[in-house]
């Protein structure tokens, strides 16, 4: 990939981190080893108390483009905000400091910009939990003349059609994307979410951009970790991805023509059946917990039934959920005390 001769924009990789001595500088030793030559890097570190933050401190004064800025435990909206804010490129990007980018991911990213024309592009990703995992796949995709024949795997989308082929089928991710800083202008993450928030990002960015590309390029190393949010036990945050969920459907009816009734319905009714999913995966996390948990909990669950009683009446919402989410919500719905201690036997062997 031919970048040596043109002038290039700066790109700001603004990296939150939360208590992540163990991975931080893995992470930002990938980003300080990427091939397109000029970035800034923007840790911003929310509070850690396991010495992060002496560890970032020492990465920045290694490296002569790393800025690190302190915030006080206030949630991974509020540090890429900050992040934003700080940001002086003329493109941006997120990565989680958990995870890694092979040496080509920015290169490919700002060259699919450049060819396409569009305000956003992003690239695949690939899950690794092992460091045997990263080397291998690292390795593989660095293969001779591997990462040209990806970027010609793409597909320009315009904003609605990524709402429809994108987000509502899976892509609702902020990261693994590099963002022209004018289309974000002053859009910022809504605070006070933990799960959720960067698919908000999403369908808050897409009325202000005309297009976005996305490439096949497996760049970007999502660390499946065992202590991350999606792992741990019930906790009241998960209900976030619920109203997360709710938000999103709003903003997507509000949005759309009113010369295409239909559709608007369907893609209601397909922000809707992924709520009901949500609804469902809080369910399954509140059934994991301890009889004697679960108790301390009703008021979760009965939030979960009541919305899932409701949701159920959406018309074509239902019929677009799996055979399997089509048993459990009618269960649940019916009888959720029954659908817990089934779910929790089937799960842990016990009641």
């Amino acid at each position: 990939m031919d970048l040596q001769n043109k002038e290039h924009p700066l790109i700001s990789v603004v990296v939150p981190v939360y208590n992540g001595r163990g991975y931080i500088e893995k992470c930002i030793s990938t980003i300080e080893g990427q091939t397109y030559p000029r970035l800034e890097v923007i840790i911003v570190d929310d509070g850690s108390t396991d010495g992060t933050g002496e560890i970032c401190v020492r990465l920045a004064r290694a490296y002569g483009n790393i800025q690190v800025l302190a915030l006080g435990d206030e949630g991974v909206s509020a540090a890429r905000n900050a992040g934003l804010a700080a940001a002086s490129g003329a493109f941006v990007t997120f990565v989680d400091a958990d995870d890694r980018l092979l040496p080509d991911t920015l290169a490919v990213l700002y060259q699919c910009i450049q060819e396409t024309g569009c305000e956003v592009a992003g690239c695949g990703f690939f899950p690794w939990q092992q460091e045997a995992d990263f080397e291998e796949a690292a390795g593989r995709e660095q293969e001779a003349g591997r990462v040209q024949a990806w970027t010609q795997k793409r597909r320009v989308y315009t904003a609605q059609e990524f709402l429809e082929e994108g987000i509502l089928k899976g892509n609702s991710r902020c990261w693994s994307k590099l963002y022209s800083r004018l289309a974000i202008g002053s859009l910022r993450f809504r605070q006070g979410l933990t799960i959720g928030e960067d698919m908000l990002f999403l369908v808050d960015l897409l009325p202000g951009i005309r297009r976005i590309a996305e490439c096949g390029y497996p760049g970007y190393g999502y660390f499946r970790n065992p202590q991350g949010a999606m792992n741990r036990e019930f906790q009241p945050g998960y209900m976030d991805q619920i109203t997360c969920w709710e938000i999103a459907r709003e903003e997507i009816a509000g949005r759309a023509p009113s010369r295409c009734g239909g559709q608007a319905e369907g893609l209601s009714a397909q922000a809707t059946a992924i709520l009901m999913m949500s609804i469902m995966l809080t369910a399954g996390k509140l059934a994991l917990l301890s009889s004697k948990e679960r108790k301390g909990c009703r008021e979760y669950i009965c939030i979960c039934r009541d919305k899932i009683r409701k949701e159920l009446g959406t018309p074509g919402a239902y019929e677009r959920l799996s055979r399997g989410y089509q048993v459990k919500t009618k269960l649940f719905a019916a009888a959720p005390g029954v659908y817990l201690w089934l779910y929790h036997l089937l799960k842990l062997g016990k009641g």
